[in-house]
């Protein structure tokens, strides 16, 4: 069984696809959030400001299902510059240092809006 989730709380998919999908009633799969408020605006122009606002949007999305950051079990980082990776690894700590899911983190030569970051993510309940 397959659930579409979407929150007001992050901003709204620039295509066709969904927040997340519900999967088997305990797998929840979340899109690539990229830096931009629920108001649609970018969070700011520097890497630790746009990984703090991805990490929010999958925060928000992760509510909406009735899950927490803690249920996160693998994430996927995309950017535009891995000379930001030190940076954003520390962001990225201050969120999800306790629960420590599995994560790959690849350059890649562009993201949607031309930001510097997109996370998606993961997450599994009992």
């Amino acid at each position: 069984m397959k659930k579409s989730i979407e929150t007001k709380n992050a901003p709204a998919p620039i295509g066709p696809y969904s927040q997340a999908c519900q999967a088997s009633g305990k797998f929840l799969f979340i899109s690539g959030q990229i830096p931009f408020t629920p108001a649609g605006e970018l969070a700011g122009n520097d890497i630790v400001s746009q990984t703090k606002q991805s990490i929010e949007n999958i925060i928000a999305i992760l509510a909406e299902a009735g899950y927490t950051i803690n249920d996160v079990v693998k994430t996927t980082v995309l950017m535009q510059d891995m000379n930001d990776f030190g940076t954003m690894n520390d962001t990225y700590n201050e969120y999800f240092g306790k629960s420590r899911p599995a994560r790959a983190a690849y350059e890649v030569k562009r993201l949607p809006k031309d930001v510097m970051i997109e996370i998606e993510a993961v997450a599994v309940i009992d």
